[in-house]
């Protein structure tokens, strides 16, 4: 096979949006103890339609680069190992939830922090992808674009998940 079609993880971003300020610091826990990462508070860009003013924090993520296949095994698990056809995109993205925190494996339940869930949310790519991230107009070959069905089988094949 070809080397340069191999499929990869290129990045994992957990998120939790809270809309409160007070559940921030517990969510900012939540991820920082799930990734072992410093995580970043996100904060609104413009008022939007639900009167919120701008800059105002109103949740946290982090995005890991490095070691992403322990992470996401750890992740699965939470979850099973089962995911639907919706959880991928048409690109050969993953975005899936996790509804409770200590569902991930070697986490457990700390009363001041209560039960929170988060997002989770995989980047594919091949290697040289980074070819279409250039500020010169490129076009990235179709063999090159990952498709929904091959985003499915290396999950399955890589992590063992159950597609429904």
């Amino acid at each position: 096979m070809n080397p340069m079609l191999e499929i990869r993880v290129e990045k994992i971003v957990l998120n939790i949006g809270c809309g409160t300020t007070h559940k921030i610091e517990h969510a900012k826990i939540i991820v920082e103890k799930v990734s072992g990462s410093k995580s970043v508070i996100t904060k609104t860009r413009k008022r939007s339609t639900f009167n919120v003013p701008k800059d105002k924090p109103i949740g946290c993520k982090v995005t890991i680069r490095k070691n992403t296949k322990e992470l996401l095994k750890r992740l699965l698990e939470a979850k099973e190992n089962k995911l639907t056809a919706s959880n991928f995109d048409a690109t050969g993205n993953v975005s899936f939830g996790i509804k409770e925190y200590i569902d991930v494996p070697g986490l457990e339940y700390d009363p001041q922090i209560a039960i929170l869930g988060f997002d989770v949310s995989v980047a594919l790519e091949r290697p040289g992808y980074k070819v279409r991230r250039r500020k010169i107009t490129s076009k990235l070959g179709k063999k090159h674009q990952i498709t929904k069905e091959e985003a499915i089988s290396f999950m399955k094949k890589e992590f063992n998940v159950i597609v429904d």
